[in-house]
């Protein structure tokens, strides 16, 4: 495997800054595009325990997707970082906890379930992740908080694991992998599915 030598805090600040920079219109855009390709993906039709972000840092906006979930019976769980261990539980949530906002505020930035006993991350058919970026192998780069990584490594089989993600945060190449990182099943971007052999 080719191994180009990137910069991955200088490409993080740069992902980070042209998130950030995206309009109200452009971010709607992508959001639609992005629902209309992840509700007819098998993956997300046969799912009926689905892991989800709430976006907070120009993330692909989640919020559609959610309402659609809720509308077709399919259970909705947002993650939790434990303190203890650093990694995430998923809380499942209502439609009316997710409409009225009931939500803490984490330090990091992200809003997040109020404190309750979550699942382990194997209970779910599939995970929405958000990423800074991925490569042509499904290598993630995170916000640099390890927190799925750490979760993912304890279940090897389920979920699936889909990355959501603008068409600029997919490298064109090859990431460094180190050996906690845990790779993507598929990525999909507003244009696009990529699919990965994990």
């Amino acid at each position: 495997m080719l191994d180009f030598p990137v910069d991955l805090k200088q490409l993080r600040k740069q992902l980070r800054k042209q998130r950030r920079s995206l309009s109200i219109f452009q971010q709607k855009q992508a959001e639609q595009a992005t629902y209309n390709r992840l509700i007819r993906l098998p993956e997300f039709k046969h799912a009926q325990h689905i892991g989800v972000y709430l976006h907070a840092f120009g993330e692909i906006h989640t919020s559609k997707i959610i309402e659609y979930c809720f509308e077709h019976g399919k259970a909705v769980y947002l993650p939790l970082i434990c303190n203890m261990n650093q990694r995430l539980q998923w809380v499942r949530i209502s439609q009316h906890q997710f409409r009225t906002r009931r939500f803490a505020p984490h330090r990091l930035g992200m809003r997040e379930p109020m404190r309750s006993r979550g699942l382990h991350i194997s209970r779910l058919n599939l995970v929405l992740m958000p990423l800074l970026a991925c490569d042509n192998l499904g290598t993630r780069i995170g916000m640099g908080g390890g927190f799925y990584d750490k979760t993912l490594a304890t279940a090897v089989q389920q979920p699936f694991r889909l990355g959501l993600a603008h068409e600029f945060q997919r490298y064109d190449g090859y990431l460094k992998r180190e050996k906690w990182d845990q790779p993507l099943d598929a990525l999909l971007t507003p244009p696009h599915i990529h699919r990965f052999k994990r």
